[in-house]
């Protein structure tokens, strides 16, 4: 038996092919319960420290690429007991086929693990964001997921540092010296990219609005849905979705309306001129005994003008902030002064419309 495995074949006995194969079945077939077991230890040991931490969550998030790594990992290293056979010993671009395998076996088990890496980052801000976002006050969310996002591309930069470095062999070094150089060049040419990166730390630190505020600027108005690095998301009035540079909406004066504390409602009430004084006066009165409830605040009656049509009066009164509520005082207080105008008998301005015409009785005499 000994003599039939210790038999070679391309370099290899045939004990070393059996072991080698049976290390990646059994991690192939067995990696998705050796995956779930590796998470549950991992998982016991976090438990210790965090424990609102869900297993379901993690295993979902760290379960799959912590087994693709492990298989990656495990195959690899079985492969590398291997033996390169003379008949696949070839070059490629001054690569030979040795060199090549070992490039591919690197990369593999480099992405692997950053791809981990970045799944378990994906659980932890998921544990600091059910502990921390219900305690911080709603302008820190933002800044929460601009991090979040910022963590996951810095660690994605790294791994492509390190595929660079132990896969191609290239001196990070030299790589690092050159950017450096070459930074200045690139930042004058990406200078607006910058501006708006500068100006996303500014709305993150300032907080002059945050996600889910309804915001006016400019000519664009809506709800924000999200701000990143390059600009700010806003679902408009509309329901359209429009995409805003950061540093437009740094450098733009910007209507917070989530921010109000009030609503401020104007009517504006043309009667006739031919209205007496007295009529007027107890319109007045009326108006503002409409006006003296508890949902409106500050109101104001006054006559503001007198022309020869019209006596203009303004009513000025605020509400809350909400604006269904506005909407439906405004609509309430309106049609109770028309109520009032119609039982004293005033008629508005544009309803006057008689045109009297007058002829010279000279004129008819002569005809």
């Amino acid at each position: 038996m000994n003599e039939v495995l210790n038999q070679v074949y391309f370099n290899n006995t045939l004990r070393t092919y059996l072991a080698v194969g049976s290390t990646i079945l059994i991690v192939v077939l067995f990696k998705k319960y050796i995956a779930h077991y590796v998470a549950k230890v991992i998982f016991a040991l976090l438990k210790i420290r965090y424990k609102n931490i869900d297993l379901q969550t993690f295993l979902s998030l760290v379960a799959k690429p912590l087994g693709l790594f492990l298989a990656v990992l495990i195959t690899v290293g079985a492969l590398d007991k291997l033996r390169l056979p003379g008949e696949l010993d070839f070059n490629i671009y001054h690569l030979t086929s040795r060199e090549l395998l070992q490039m591919t076996g690197s990369f593999l088990v480099i992405f692997s693990f950053f791809r981990l890496i970045i799944k378990s980052t994906d659980f932890i801000m998921l544990a600091i964001q059910n502990r921390y976002l219900m305690m911080s006050e709603r302008g820190n969310h933002q800044l929460f997921f601009f991090f979040k996002d910022f963590i996951k591309v810095i660690i994605g930069i790294i791994g492509g540092l390190f595929i660079l470095k132990y896969t191609f062999k290239y001196p990070i070094r030299d790589l690092l010296t050159g950017l450096s150089i070459v930074g200045a060049a690139v930042a004058l040419a990406l200078k607006e990219s910058m501006e708006n990166l500068i100006a996303s730390f500014i709305i993150f630190f300032d907080k002059p609005f945050a996600m889910g505020d309804a915001v006016k600027i400019n000519n664009v108005s809506g709800t924000v849905e999200k701000i990143g690095l390059r600009s700010t998301r806003i679902r408009s009035d509309a329901k359209s979705y429009i995409t805003v540079p950061n540093k437009q909406m740094v450098d733009s004066i910007l209507d917070n309306q989530s921010n109000r504390i009030q609503r401020r409602a104007d009517l504006q009430l043309e009667v006739s001129a031919s209205t007496p004084a007295a009529t007027v006066e107890t319109l007045l009165k009326g108006v503002r005994e409409i006006l003296a409830t508890n949902d409106i605040q500050s109101p104001t009656v006054f006559v503001t003008n007198v022309t020869a049509n019209a006596i203009v009066i303004t009513c000025i009164f605020f509400t809350g902030a909400d604006v269904a509520s506005f909407n439906a005082i405004r609509e309430r207080s309106t049609l109770a002064i028309l109520s009032l105008m119609e039982q004293l008998h005033i008629d508005t301005a544009q309803s006057v419309n008689d045109i009297k015409i007058v002829q010279d009785a000279s004129i008819l005499r002569k005809e």
